[in-house]
């Protein structure tokens, strides 16, 4: 057959949708899905015959090409996935994990009404702050508190409603960048706030604050290094000192935590970690974090401080743009409960429990692993792989402690019969996917971010992948 005879054997939408195939798909999909996935299988056909690719013309081949259409789209995109990369806030994957019980007081408030905007004692409007106030104020020992959708709203917003118009003052060596190229002068500029820089990059001393304050001065702020540091000929100008400044001239004072952590690290060696708590009680009077960061909970951006600036900042017409919704909102609620105990937050929030789990544990957990893949690559083909355990080190990720390395143990492999890359490609397409990382042509499955409740599926996988 030529190709205008090829075309013109080509069948019809409507030939496929009469038939067996395209009955039984209309039982499992939704019409307009089919009717796409059908014309797109046949438009893919008449291409390769006009480009001579195609010598012999099967109609299996087209409705094969549908199928995988209909299956493909008919998938949700966002799905869960198995980090076996040993980064614990993996922003990449969704940062922290939550907690069981969280999970269910969002299904608890989602499934029908609430009281998300309603005073029950009241029986008039409320505010959806209100929620999670006496935790903030609680926990953090501040005088209020307010959460918005992520922390970078947070800072823009404690901007626009305290510094519109006005100068904010910046050490340079604070000026960084976050997630997606935003950049702290960027979120500035568009708050409406003019950026003040002070100092080098490396140094900054109390009197280039000083020198910066005039009529036109609306905030300093500080930015913690969240997501970086600065070693060697270095110096900062420590909170309590802007404080200090920022009493004596009347300036309002915010410091941007970013990881916003609610648990001291310091037993656990990590020493340049300050929490909301040690900074709330320098008087600063704005001090804004992340929700799904070092406190483990979902995205959202934390703002507390002295009640009189958290009402200026509530009362900003930009607080409904950056407003959390109602599910944010019973997530964060019961997360922040668990910190009225911390050590049940330790135990029962995934990102501490991870990042603070005994190494013994992870060893253990990685031998399992190793343990069972060995058993399954021999069981179904033979010595398809090298397959070890090593210690090797993790980290927190998600902008928070970009210093610290936590030891863990890994279960090395390495691949005979296909290469490593190919390996990696093979478990990211698996079901549920698999992330690893590679190092020295070896793939890494870190097990401190592997649950216990993921074994099997790890297992499986990795060995279907390798045989």
């Amino acid at each position: 057959m030529d190709g205008q005879q090829f075309l013109s054997s080509l069948p019809s939408v409507d030939e496929i949708l009469k038939s067996m195939k395209g009955m039984e798909w209309l039982r499992a999909y939704p019409r307009r899905l089919v009717l796409l996935a059908i014309r797109k299988a046949i438009e893919a056909s008449r291409r390769a015959i006009l480009q001579g690719d195609i010598k012999e013309l099967l109609l299996d081949d087209i409705l094969a090409a549908a199928e995988t259409e209909m299956r493909r789209f008919y998938s949700f995109s966002l799905q869960p996935v198995i980090n076996a990369t040993g980064i614990v806030i993996h922003t990449n994957l969704g940062r922290s994990p939550l907690p069981l019980d969280v999970l269910e007081n969002v299904i608890k408030n989602a499934q029908g009404y609430s009281n998300l905007e309603y005073n029950l004692d009241k029986g008039k409007r409320g505010k959806r702050h209100a929620h999670v106030r006496r935790l903030l104020t609680e926990i953090t020992g501040a005088e209020d508190g307010l959460i918005v959708n992520n922390n970078a709203a947070a800072v823009f917003v404690c901007l626009a409603a305290l510094a519109k118009g006005k100068e904010v003052i910046v050490s340079r060596g604070e000026l960084v960048e976050i997630g997606g190229s935003f950049r702290v002068p960027d979120v500035m500029s568009s708050s409406g706030a003019i950026l003040r820089e002070v100092g080098t990059t490396n140094k900054t001393h109390p009197r280039d604050y000083l020198d910066a304050i005039n009529e036109k001065t609306g905030l300093i702020l500080k930015v913690h290094q969240s997501n970086y540091r600065m070693m060697g000929f270095t110096e900062s100008v420590e909170i309590e000192d802007l404080v200090s400044i920022g009493k004596k001239h009347a300036i309002p004072v915010m410091f941007d935590l970013g990881s916003g952590c609610l648990v001291d690290l310091k037993p656990y060696g990590v020493l340049t970690e300050p929490t909301v708590q040690e900074i709330v009680k320098t008087m600063c009077d704005i001090v804004t974090f992340s929700g799904d960061k070092l406190l483990g909970g979902p995205q959202g951006g934390i703002i507390v401080g002295r009640s009189k600036v958290i009402d200026i900042i509530a009362k900003n017409p930009m607080m409904r743009a950056v407003r959390i919704d109602k599910l944010t909102l019973a997530a964060i609620e019961a997360t922040l409960m668990k910190y009225l105990d911390e050590e049940q937050a330790k135990k029962e929030i995934p990102a501490l429990r991870m990042l603070l789990q005994d190494l013994e544990v992870i060893r253990k957990r990685a031998e399992t692993i190793a343990s069972r893949l060995n058993a399954g690559v021999i069981n179904a083909a033979g010595a398809t792989a090298g397959i070890e355990v090593q210690e090797d080190s993790s980290r927190s990720g998600g902008g928070a402690l970009p210093e610290v390395e936590f030891r863990t143990f890994a279960v090395a492999i390495k691949p005979v019969n296909i290469s490593t890359n190919q390996l990696e490609t093979r478990l990211r397409h698996s079901c549920p996917p698999i992330i690893a990382r590679i190092k020295d042509d070896t793939l890494f499955l870190d097990a401190r971010t592997v649950q216990d409740n993921e074994i099997d599926a790890l297992v499986n996988n990795v060995v279907s992948a390798m045989v």
